[in-house]
C-alpha cells in the first residue's frame, strides 16, 4: 500500500479509487460492515492520531450485567437479547473511571481494533474546537466562517457562524437522507471515495432557511467547522487531535482519521474518527471529569458543561432528529442529565455524569439510521445505568 505524507503525517494511501466504485455502499451493507467498520485504513487512505507517551491504564472491576433488562412496549428483554437486536459489536462500561464490563461480540472487534464511529467524529471535533478557542487560536464561536475560509465567500456559509455550526442551525443544506441518491449526503459520500471535489460539494450546499433559526442535522456544517478549525490553528486535524487531545488521554492505542481520496487529501471532521473502545471510554470519562485527566485540565470545564446543557430542547429538532434528544455543541442530550455522541449504524459514546458511567457501543446496523433501533438503545444503556447505581 502507498504513502504519501500531509502536513508531516504518512498518509496510508489506499486503494486506487477505481476498485471501489461504490465502496459506500459496500461498507455499509451487512454482513460486511462487520469487518469494514473495524479496517477502514485498509480501505481509505488514513493519517494517525498520536496517542504519544502518556498511558494511564484502566482498573477493572468486573460487574455482571446478566440480570439488566429493559422493556419495548409491552416486551421484556434481557442484555443478551439487547446485544443481539441492535447488532453490537463492542461494549465497555466504565464506572467511577474503572471498566466494569467489557465484551466485544463483532467478528472482527477486540480490546485493540479500531472502530469505525461515523458521527461520534463530530463530538470529538466539538472538543478540539473548545481547545482551540480556549487557547485564542479561534476568537469566538460568534465568528462568521469566512473570518477563517476565505474561499467560502459568496457561499450560503459565509456569515454562517462557529456556534450556528456547533448547534447545526446554519441553515444551509437538505435533510440529511441516506436512502437518496441525489441528497447532499450522498453527493458527499461519493466525493470522497470516488476522488471528487468535496470542498466544492460543501460550498455548493444551498441556503435553506435563515441562519440561528431551525436545528437541520448536517454533516456539511461539521465539515466545515473542521476547516475552520485547521485554518485558525494552522495544523492538520489529525495533528491538532493528536497534540491537543489524544496525546493527552492517556490512550492505549493510536487512533487515525481516514481522509479523501482526492488531494489535498483532507479528513472528514464530522465522521471519519476510528479508534479502540477502550479509547473512546475515556473520552467518556473525561466528558464525567469536566474535561480533565489525571488532574490536567484538556478541555475547558466550561466547554464540557455547554456540550451537556441542552442549546435546542427534546422535542424540538424537527424531521432530522429524533423526540427523546435535544443538541448542543454537537452532542445530543437527553432529559435525565445524561447525553451522548451517536454515529450511524449504532455508535454510542453515553455519558451520564451523575451516576459516573459511561457507555461505548459500537454496532453494525443493517441501516444507517433507524429511530426504534436508537429507542430501543437508549433504553437499555438507561437501564445498564440504573442497575450500576442499584
Amino acid at each position: 500500500m502507498a504513502m504519501t505524507v500531509t502536513a508531516g503525517i504518512a498518509v496510508r494511501t489506499g486503494r486506487r479509487p477505481g476498485c471501489w466504485a461504490r465502496q459506500g455502499d459496500l461498507i455499509m451493507r451487512r454482513p460486511f460492515n462487520e469487518w469494514t467498520f473495524t479496517h477502514m485504513n485498509r480501505l481509505m487512505p488514513a493519517a494517525p492520531v498520536g496517542s504519544g507517551g502518556f498511558h494511564m491504564p484502566l482498573g477493572e472491576r468486573p460487574v455482571d450485567l446478566a440480570p439488566v433488562s429493559y422493556s419495548i412496549g409491552e416486551r421484556t428483554y434481557g442484555i443478551r437479547e439487547f446485544h443481539r437486536r441492535t447488532f453490537t459489536t463492542a461494549f465497555v462500561v466504565l464506572r467511577d473511571g474503572v471498566i466494569v464490563h467489557e465484551a466485544y461480540q463483532g467478528r472482527f472487534s477486540g480490546v485493540d481494533a479500531r472502530m469505525q464511529l461515523f458521527s461520534v467524529s463530530k463530538s470529538i471535533l466539538s472538543l478540539l474546537v473548545g481547545i482551540a478557542v480556549e487557547q485564542r487560536a479561534i476568537g469566538s464561536v460568534d465568528d462568521p466562517v469566512s473570518r477563517y475560509r476565505a474561499d467560502f465567500r459568496g457561499t450560503a456559509y459565509e456569515r454562517t457562524t462557529i456556534a450556528e455550526l456547533l448547534d447545526m442551525t446554519s441553515g444551509v443544506g437538505d435533510l440529511e437522507t441516506w436512502d437518496e441518491q441525489d441528497s447532499g449526503i450522498k453527493r458527499f459520500e461519493r466525493a470522497i471515495a470516488g476522488g471528487g471535489d468535496v470542498t466544492e460539494v460543501v460550498r455548493r450546499a444551498p441556503r435553506s432557511a435563515l441562519p440561528g433559526v431551525r436545528f437541520n442535522y448536517s454533516t456539511f456544517d461539521s465539515q466545515v467547522l473542521g476547516w475552520v478549525l485547521e485554518a485558525a490553528t494552522g495544523k492538520f486535524l489529525p495533528a491538532y487531535a493528536s497534540e491537543q487531545l489524544w496525546s493527552r488521554l492517556g490512550a492505549e492505542n493510536d487512533a487515525y482519521y481516514w481522509l479523501t481520496r482526492k488531494r489535498p487529501r483532507t479528513a472528514i471532521g464530522g465522521g471519519s474518527f476510528n479508534a479502540t473502545a477502550r479509547d473512546l471510554a475515556r473520552i467518556g470519562q473525561l466528558m464525567v471529569a469536566d474535561g480533565r485527566v489525571a488532574g490536567e485540565q484538556v478541555v475547558p470545564r466550561e466547554w464540557v458543561r455547554r456540550s451537556r446543557t441542552p442549546r435546542i430542547p427534546a422535542g424540538m429538532l424537527g424531521p432530522s432528529g429524533y423526540p427523546h434528544y435535544g443538541y448542543a455543541n454537537h452532542w445530543w442530550t437527553l432529559d435525565d442529565g445524561a447525553f451522548t455522541a451517536v454515529g450511524v449504524h449504532g455508535q454510542y459514546l453515553y455519558v451520564d455524569p451523575a451516576a459516573n458511567v459511561v457507555i461505548v457501543k459500537c454496532s453494525a446496523w443493517p441501516t444507517q439510521d433507524d429511530e426504534a433501533r436508537d429507542a430501543e438503545t437508549i433504553a437499555g444503556l438507561r437501564e445498564v445505568v440504573r442497575y450500576l447505581r442499584g
